[in-house]
């Protein structure tokens, strides 16, 4: 299957409306579904809309939840995502946190009662759209181990920021501090293959490479050990402790829990104008230097030029304007299966 991105937005966007979300809210989470995948980040895709549908059907995610402001200084926004769904509330709070950037030059904004909201990469990327350096993040159920650790301690708590250029390729890192993102697992799983040893530890905390094992048996390994676990507990702290979310197991799972219940994931924004310090154009001048700099640094065999971060992703999407969105299997699957049970076909 291959689709433009246009024709993945409006299919994205027909089914949530037609589970009950407004237009707006539709097109705010399609958009962010539909520019994940053209990325080639397929994990936190159109992959998970069937999740997201079926707790939005059985209440757990509001339809008409807004987000609102509850509290807020001249940098700062407490922000209550009403159980909406959970880009709808993302892309609120990454909007205010500019607003009070533009404003003062700093922006932190926190989100509580919010669910999965993607690829936080998606957020930061607003924010550069806006001038801006932009950070998110998110805690998220407990499925990665701690070091020597029986049993998972923290969620893998995605990072990301995005640092703009003045140009279409802004450097972008997006990551989950754990190993490797659970959605992977559960690919390579659906697909019957094993796993790179190292990705998951069983329940005696041993290394294990069958991905059948993961969640219920097995967690996910730190990334780079003690420095990815603290990390991860630096995000649970800025997302959740500070803000009133739910905290490691007071999380629940958006796509395995009773899907009635809101799962209060928490959340947290950084905006930052550069231009504030030095004005844009010296700004420019220098982080272009600095990307020419490093990508003058000799490589090893076999290598053509050192990349920076976001470089896989602005390739993927040239591809994907140019040539249309190819999914895996695994993915196209969960798009025909909701298609049939939405009666939503592909245009």
């Amino acid at each position: 299957m291959r689709l433009s991105i246009q024709q993945l937005k409006s299919f994205c966007t027909d089914c949530l409306m037609k589970s009950g979300l407004s237009i707006e809210a539709a097109e705010t989470g399609a958009d962010v579904l539909s520019v994940t995948d053209s990325w080639g980040i397929h994990t936190h895709g159109v992959k998970n809309l069937r999740g997201y549908i079926r707790r939005v059907q059985a209440g757990g995610i509001r339809p008409n939840g807004v987000p609102r402001i509850e509290d807020q200084s001249s940098s700062w926004v407490k922000v209550d995502g009403d159980a909406a769904l959970g880009m709808v509330a993302a892309d609120f709070s990454i909007r205010q946190a500019v607003q009070k950037a533009e404003q003062c030059g700093i922006g932190f904004v926190g989100l509580r009662n919010s669910c999965h909201f993607g690829a936080a990469g998606y957020y930061s990327w607003i924010a550069a759209r806006k001038g801006c350096i932009g950070v998110s993040m998110s805690n998220d159920i407990p499925t990665v181990s701690g070091p020597g650790s029986r049993g998972p301690v923290l969620g893998s708590n995605p990072f990301s920021y995005c640092i703009p250029t003045g140009d279409d390729r802004p450097i972008l890192m997006d990551f989950a501090t754990s190993t490797v993102a659970g959605g992977k697992v559960f690919a390579a799983a659906a697909r019957g293959e094993s796993i790179p040893e190292g990705w998951i530890v069983d329940q005696d905390g041993k290394p294990t490479q069958d991905p059948g094992k993961f969640p219920n048996e097995a967690s996910l390994t730190p990334m780079a050990g003690h420095k990815g676990y603290g990390l991860a507990l630096f995000i649970e702290v800025l997302s959740a402790v500070i803000t009133g979310a739910a905290v490691t197991n007071q999380v629940l799972s958006f796509a395995f829990e009773d899907a009635s219940l809101p799962t209060n994931h928490g959340a947290a924004f950084i905006a930052i104008r550069p231009d504030l310090f030095m004005g844009s154009g010296l700004f420019q001048t220098r982080i272009h230097s600095l990307i020419a700099e490093i990508r003058s640094v000799p490589v090893a065999e076999g290598s053509e030029q050192l990349g920076m971060p976001g470089d896989r992703e602005w390739n993927y999407r040239e591809r994907s304007i140019r040539d249309g969105i190819e999914f895996p299997e695994a993915v196209q699957k969960e798009m025909e299966l909701l298609s049939e049970e939405m009666a939503i076909p592909f245009s």
